[in-house]
């Protein structure tokens, strides 16, 4: 197969990917099922774990974030881990969203994460996430929902009647943002579609719903874009762009080294949950590895996390033609010009010059362009999980990623040519047998 047959096909996985995960939950069980076919075995947190030299593993946790193992045919004394986050932002439903005015049913929103909105007016706005129902038998039950159906939109006020609306105006998210549902509805009508399109999806006739965490989300699907078709556009590259990257790395190694993949949920809200980079869940994994088959105790387990290094995976910001002079001129990344080393003097990125030099040299071994970011002295700075992994768990971190524009917009835009050259530079990590810089 040609180098340009192959990156095609990895683009088409790609956008497959992204068009089946609306949400977390769904991006997940995408992941999960891809390791499936792939000879890994699921773990549940909850039960006693049997693990072996050179086996194969995921676990999940809440349903939106997810650990994939491949441990060490031989000793275990390192592992080669990657990082991502599996959430976007978006318009999240409020509990009790239904709202009645001018005589359309419309639901009441939360923004979730860092959103641009003004992105959001005027799209076809499918619904999808996680609903818990209480069976006919009384059993309550978590499923998936995917609306992929234009069900609701937010109209934009016309000119007309809002002169000043090109001039940066700001966008109230309580009153301007309730997405237009349902004409005549009221609020038990949600709970009739809900149950409606949980029958479609899965088939309970019986099903009452309870609970539920949706969002909507832009059914315009993936797309190539350019004359040459050098760009992406999607909704949620940041960070699922990485996501489908780690999960090809890792499917990719040879298999002989400790290799770690970790999605995590709730990097857009700050990382603060059980299942977010903030909490325990990659140390309690980690530390079950460990007993099983590493060193035994406390010093041990340090020992192994001192001789692991953390690759953080998070979109970059492309230098931008209409705005160049957000970059700073020695820091601008292009797109299709490989993977970005993102560093900050105040530890808003993890990397220090031993990281950074390692991945230079994965890089230079995988014949991969490698690029740098960081923020104008003027400019604040954003983050990610590198920061938060490497406090929690003390591991050596280092921030990469592939450059994008448009970040946090309803859709996003990447290069096509960036996605192979960070999968070939994280298969030559997940392959070295040394991650020592000496």
């Amino acid at each position: 197969m040609s180098e340009r047959a192959a990156d095609s096909a990895t683009i088409d996985r790609l956008i497959d990917f992204l068009h089946r995960s609306p949400s977390p939950w769904h991006a997940t069980a995408n992941l999960a099922a891809r390791l499936e076919a792939a000879g890994y075995r699921r773990l549940e947190e909850t039960e006693s774990w049997t693990l072996t030299a050179g086996g194969k593993y995921y676990v999940t946790r809440n349903d939106s974030s997810l650990i994939a193992l491949q441990l060490p045919a031989s000793t275990l004394d390192a592992m080669r881990m990657v990082g991502a986050h599996t959430d976007s932002p978006a318009l999240r439903l409020k509990p009790q969203p239904a709202q009645v005015n001018q005589g359309w049913l419309q639901l009441g929103v939360q923004v979730y994460g860092g959103a641009l909105l003004s992105p959001w007016f005027d799209r076809d706005l499918g619904l999808a996430g996680r609903v818990h129902v209480r069976r006919g038998n009384g059993r309550l039950q978590g499923v998936l929902i995917d609306i992929a159906e234009a069900v609701a939109i937010i109209p934009s006020l016309a000119i007309h009647l809002d002169r000043e609306a090109n001039s940066g105006r700001a966008v109230n998210p309580q009153t301007q943002m309730a997405p237009l549902f349902l004409q005549g509805g009221d609020a038990p009508d949600l709970d009739r579609l809900l149950a409606q399109w949980v029958e479609r999806e899965h088939g309970f006739a019986d099903a009452e719903i309870v609970d539920f965490e949706l969002g909507f989300y832009d059914v315009q699907p993936p797309a190539r874009v350019g004359v040459n078709g050098e760009l992406l556009a999607s909704a949620r590259l940041d960070n699922l762009l990485s996501c489908f990257i780690g999960l090809e790395a890792l499917l990719g190694a040879d298999g002989e080294q400790g290799a770690v993949f970790v999605a995590n949920d709730h990097e857009e809200v700050g990382s603060a949950s059980a299942c977010g980079a903030q909490g325990p869940f990659l140390a309690d994994v980690l530390r079950r590895v460990n007993a099983a088959l590493g060193e035994a105790g406390d010093e041990g387990f340090v020992k192994l996390i001192q001789r692991s290094l953390m690759i953080s995976c998070d979109n970059a910001h492309a230098v931008h033609p209409n705005f160049s002079d957000k970059h700073d001129p020695q820091h601008g990344p292009a797109i299709n010009a490989g993977p970005v080393i993102k560093t900050n003097a105040s530890q808003r990125y993890a990397t220090n010059s031993a990281t950074g030099a390692l991945f230079r040299d994965l890089c230079r071994e995988a014949d991969v362009p490698v690029q740098e970011f960081v923020t104008r002295a003027d400019m604040g700075c954003g983050s990610t999980i590198g920061p938060i992994t490497a406090t929690e768990l003390g591991v050596p971190t280092i921030d990469v990623g592939v450059a994008q524009l448009g970040m946090h917009s309803i859709r996003e835009t990447a290069g096509t040519r960036d996605p192979d050259y960070l999968i070939r530079a994280l298969t030559t990590f997940f392959n070295r047998p040394s991650l020592s810089v000496g």
